[in-house]
């Protein structure tokens, strides 16, 4: 199937290092709810990466082809055989030689589903190209492409939906509207969990601008941000604790992080601590996030990419009300949805690109501080979540487990 091409940019170059954060980087501009383009159904797809994060978008693209409201019109990856895979899933979509093919298609939006350090540049060349794009997590690795990327969202009428998806899930939209309630009171306490023992696939998760926190701990970032707000300052311990890994069967040094700890202040007194690596074999039932509140306490329970529902206690009732995942089959591709719901509405995304760049800034300062020795402050900031367009979830009747005093 031949593309028809749209002007695009020159790519431009991705750094992949770790980079102090300026201030004048984190000086983004004002952000504005502009009017999002939107365009008849079905929305027209192309996708740059193919690999095992591709495996998973592709189980919610292929019920939005087979509804009519999406269509894959080209693909690219440079193994050969990931993008025969795409033929036989999507039949009859263009296999392209490149990712700037990709991004000169004809496509409404384009997907950056690549290794982390080609991120910020491909996603600029698709946005530039007047492309909506979504774009796997972090946005970019430097602070200075993604203050582009976002400076680019404010004067442009395409959406930028960066991952993670986590402000998404029904349990995770549940339980912000109760903390904005004021349900457990002045959250001051906080603590998040996630980690696992590492990947034996993919060299790039462990060489600069890969690592632990890039691909693990941006999860618990991005979530405690949208509950607590943007982060004032960050001290942290970071560090490559195995040295070697064994990755598609061939030993190689690790030159990323893999093992971190981090205390996020976000003022007025208000703490919590973040603890990922690829050194944690297994975990328990323990909750990825933990609010402590001066009236009460919440925990989601199981990770924030896959929740299991959430708790809560509260000093006036005295026992812990659980509350069990409602839509236990979501996707932590939810993002893909999201955004093709938008576009069909002409509604701005709950996920914000601001948002992604201040994980982006606390997890470089996080690196920073943990060279360096020191307290690093933040500079940038994003506007709460807002699911005003977004159609409200129900839970079901809380269950009691808990009816001691």
């Amino acid at each position: 199937m031949p593309l028809r091409s749209s002007p695009s940019r020159p790519l431009s170059s991705s750094s992949s290092c770790f980079s102090a954060v300026s201030p004048a980087e984190s000086s983004l501009g004002p952000s504005r709810n502009r009017r999002v383009a939107t365009v008849t159904n079905p929305v027209r797809i192309s996708v740059i990466g193919l690999g095992r994060v591709f495996e998973r978008y592709a189980l919610v693209l292929e019920p939005l082809v087979r509804s009519g409201r999406a269509e894959v019109v080209a693909v690219y990856d440079p193994a050969a055989d990931r993008s025969s895979v795409a033929a036989t899933l999507f039949p009859g979509v263009y296999i392209a030689g490149s990712a700037e093919e990709v991004i000169a298609s004809d496509a409404d939006a384009v997907l950056v589903l690549t290794s982390m350090n080609e991120h910020g540049a491909l996603t600029a060349a698709a946005y530039q190209a007047g492309k909506h794009v979504l774009v796997e997590k972090p946005m970019a690795t430097s602070l200075g492409e993604a203050a582009a990327l976002v400076r680019m969202s404010h004067e442009s009428d395409r959406l930028m939906v960066c991952a993670p998806h986590v402000l998404l899930s029904p349990t995770y939209r549940e339980m912000h509207a109760r903390l904005s309630r004021g349900e457990i009171g002045d959250v001051k306490l906080a603590r998040a969990l996630y980690g696992w023992a590492g990947p034996w696939w993919g060299e790039w998760f462990y060489q600069p601008g890969g690592g632990a926190l890039f691909d693990l701990g941006v999860y618990n970032v991005t979530s405690l941000c949208g509950f607590l707000g943007p982060v004032k300052r960050v001290t942290a311990l970071v560090g490559t604790a195995v040295k070697e890994r064994l990755v598609n069967g061939e030993l190689m040094s690790v030159t990323a992080d893999d093992n971190a700890q981090v205390l996020l202040d976000f003022g007025n007194e208000v703490y919590a601590s973040v603890a990922t690596g690829f050194t944690i074999q297994k975990y328990g039932r323990a909750p990825a996030i933990e609010l402590y509140g001066l009236a009460g306490s919440m925990n989601m329970l199981g990770d924030d990419w896959a929740p299991r529902g959430f708790e809560v206690w509260r000093s006036d009732t005295g026992y812990w009300e659980l509350h069990d995942e409602q839509a236990p089959d979501w996707p932590w591709t939810d993002g893909l949805n999201h955004l093709v719901s938008c576009i069909e509405r002409g509604v701005p995304s709950v996920t914000r690109p601001e948002h992604a760049y201040h994980a982006l800034e606390v997890m470089l300062a996080a690196m920073q501080s943990a060279t360096e020795g020191r307290v690093v402050d933040i500079a940038s900031a994003f506007p709460s979540p807002d699911y005003s367009h977004e159609a409200s979830f129900v839970m079901d009747e809380r269950r009691k487990h808990d009816t001691s005093l």
